[in-house]
Parts: C-alpha cells; structure tokens; sequence
C-alpha cells in the first residue's frame, strides 16, 4: 500500500497539536483548582519571559514571510534560518528567566523554599521549551532542505508542517505567559 505524505502528515501533525493542547489544559486546569491552597505565593515574572515573547512573534512572523517567498520559488533558508536562531534566542530568554527566578526572586521549582504556584510556573514553562525543542529541530531540517532547495511553490509541505507547529507554539506561548502573569 503506498501512502501519500500529502494526505496523511497534515492531520497527524492535528492530532499532535490536540494531545498537546489537552496536555497543557490539564495542567492548566490544575493550577486553577491549587490556587485556592494557603501556599499560592504571587512573584514577579522576570522580563526575561516577555521578551521571550516578542521572539517567538516575530518569528513568527518570518515564517509568514517564508511561507509567501516559496509561493513565489523565491529562497526561503535565510527566513527560516533566521527564526531556528530565534527559537534558541527564545531558549536563552526561558533560562535567563529561570535564573533570574532562583537567584533574585528565590522562587524555586522543589525543595522546602517552593510553592504550588513557583512549581507549577516551571512544569509551565518547562514543558513548553521541551515542546519548542521538537520545533527547533524541525527547523533545522527544513533549514537544511532549504539550503539545499527541496522546497518549490509545487511542493513545500515540509516548511508548512514546520511552520503550523511553530505557531502553534507561538500561540500557546502566548497564552501560557499571560495564563502565569495574571492567575
């Protein structure tokens, strides 16, 4: 039986996006249902997680630019290159953040110092850049098919796969930030 990648990648990578939001609805669910505990501290969210923020939207944004060039057979390896090294910009923001957590604020994923809410701030955020690092690998390779011109205006599912991946991440990012900022 031979299987056409075009008619089942797509809803694979659905179904991946639905278990994931599901995963990320239950643990958002159990912060609602922990707030009320007598441990629930309030913390400043370091800077760090906004700016975090503002690259994962602009590379967003460059992949909508990438998206458009491919349409029109024109290189995308530079646009998508360039949002691979915002994603790891992303990363060092997430880490910043975290350091800026334990060593000014002392908000502390376990140990006698922690709390619900600091524990569940990490598992948050913690997961989503275990999420963001299946991304970054799908960028890299479809960097490297870019570089080496596999994608046409005929045949780019592999920039689209990574691409709907990428903004879903965005999008739930976005989410999980003003989710941990205003709770």
């Amino acid at each position: 039986m031979n299987i056409n990648k075009n008619t089942t990648s797509k809803p694979l990578l659905w179904i991946s996006l639905a278990g994931i939001t599901m995963f990320f609805a239950g643990i958002t669910s159990a912060v609602i249902v922990s707030r009320p505990v007598d441990s629930w501290i309030h913390f400043p969210i370091p800077d760090w997680f906004l700016y975090s923020t503002y690259v994962i939207i602009l590379s967003s944004i460059l992949l909508i630019v990438a998206n458009n060039q491919i349409k029109k057979d024109k290189p995308i390896f530079i646009w998508v290159f360039s949002v691979f090294i915002l994603g790891l910009l992303f990363t060092y923001c997430q880490f910043m953040g975290w350091k800026e957590l334990t060593n000014v604020h002392e908000v502390f994923f376990t140990g006698s110092k922690s709390s619900p809410s600091e524990s569940f701030f990490y598992v948050l955020t913690a997961a989503h850049l275990a999420h963001l690092f299946g991304g970054l690998v799908a960028l890299l390779i479809t960097s490297v098919n870019a570089k080496n011109k596999k994608y046409n205006s005929e045949d780019y599912l592999g920039l689209e796969l990574a691409s709907t991946y990428w903004h879903y991440l965005g999008i739930l990012w976005i989410y999980l930030y003003l989710f941990l900022k205003y709770i």
